[in-house]
């Protein structure tokens, strides 16, 4: 890179991160045969670290949907969905979203990232006041600031200090995650949704964690985020809500109308996996996964937070200790995320434990073993 000031400043970021331990950088993986396996240089891990919830990322009908969807309709959507990338594909994936979640109308992205932001920056400005979960997502924020609008965020799950905000008027709208990403436990969705039709106010939901693995389906909020990269094993994104909103976002937002469409294989992929999340016992069979392992990382004496869902955050503190730890568990055999500030507050770095219907009870009372281990070694 050349010598300017630009480069001087980025050499100088990377070396405070470096110095700091926050320095993050990518590891070649590559997936194994099964959806609870990766391989690397050393050999095989057991992948403790995706939000494959139900495995699917590797089931036989949802890959062969994705072959039959590019022999159909090709690889790309070649186009904007304004142009001529909107296809039967992406028509019939919006449909059934709808028919699973009793919305009116979705519209579909590429990734979850993308949608959460754009719906931010479509739907608000700097005139509007928004009432937010203190640990929403990275990229609702990123969202709401670049629409620069006035955010007050609550403590995190806190209703009385959510209620205080609303109660004070002119609140746009609150927004909340259903399973937050970093800390595994859940909204009072039902609770914050009464809250909100009192005051009058729209709720936004990211269900990116918790779609079709919580009961919170029976609550229709003003717009809903889905994922398929995690609950659906694929890739892509949609916002649900009325009609008229989906007709609003198609028309004004930026991110859709000027960026190309979300490949139709992908939605014929993710339709299939829609459909054997539904109908499959896959769900039941990650619900006594995570039972398996609160039981016994409690047994072991783990320090793990209070969620009751796929995440499972074991709390170390130090950034340097937690990574170390991982190392530990990688020599092990296992991936399991390292998680560090920014992404968390300081003083709070984690183990993300992810658990999947994929995994086998074997694999979990081997990883707790391991992290038993780990964490006792760890200086």
């Amino acid at each position: 890179m050349a010598d300017h000031a630009l480069s001087a400043r980025i050499k100088a970021r990377q070396h405070q991160l470096a110095q700091t331990g926050l320095l993050r950088q990518r590891r070649l993986l590559n997936a194994a045969a099964e959806a609870a396996m990766v391989t690397a240089d050393n050999g095989s891990l057991h992948n403790f670290a995706s939000n494959d919830y139900l495995g699917l990322s590797h089931a036989p009908e949802v890959a062969a949907a994705l072959y039959s969807g590019a022999q159909q309709y090709g690889v790309g959507s070649t186009a904007s969905p304004l142009v001529c990338g909107y296809s039967a594909a992406h028509q019939q994936l919006e449909q059934a979203l709808c028919a699973a979640t009793g919305a009116e109308a979705a519209i579909l992205f590429s990734s979850g990232f993308a949608a959460n932001s754009a719906l931010m920056k479509t739907l608000f400005s700097d005139s509007d006041t928004i009432v937010a979960d203190k640990l929403i997502h990275a990229s609702m924020i990123d969202g709401l600031r670049d629409a620069k609008v006035k955010l007050k965020r609550y403590q995190h799950n806190d209703l009385a200090a959510a209620e205080r905000y609303l109660r004070q008027g002119d609140v746009t709208a609150l927004l909340t995650e259903t399973i937050f990403s970093m800390d595994g436990d859940s909204a009072p969705l039902a609770q914050l949704a009464a809250l909100c039709q009192r005051y009058h106010c729209p709720l936004i939901v990211d269900d990116a964690h918790g779609f079709l693995l919580t009961d919170t389906l029976q609550i229709h909020p003003f717009a809903r985020l889905i994922t398929f990269g995690k609950t659906l094993g694929c890739q892509g994104a949609a916002i649900v809500g009325s009609q008229q909103l989906i007709d609003f976002l198609v028309a004004n937002c930026r991110e859709y109308i000027y960026s190309t469409a979300l490949s139709p294989a992908c939605c014929v992929a993710a339709q299939q996996a829609l459909q054997l999340a539904k109908a499959s016992h896959l769900v039941e069979q990650l619900q006594q996964h995570i039972a398996l392992f609160r039981q016994l990382a409690t047994q072991a004496g783990l320090p793990l937070l209070d969620s009751a869902s796929a995440i499972q955050p074991i709390l170390i503190g130090q950034t340097e200790r937690v990574m170390q730890i991982a190392q530990q568990l990688r020599e092990r055999g296992f991936l399991v995320g390292a998680i560090r500030p920014p992404t968390v507050p300081q003083g709070s770095s984690r183990l993300r434990v992810t658990l999947s219907a994929a995994h086998r009870p074997a694999q979990i009372s081997a990883l707790i073993t391991a992290l038993s281990e780990a964490i006792t070694n760890a200086p």
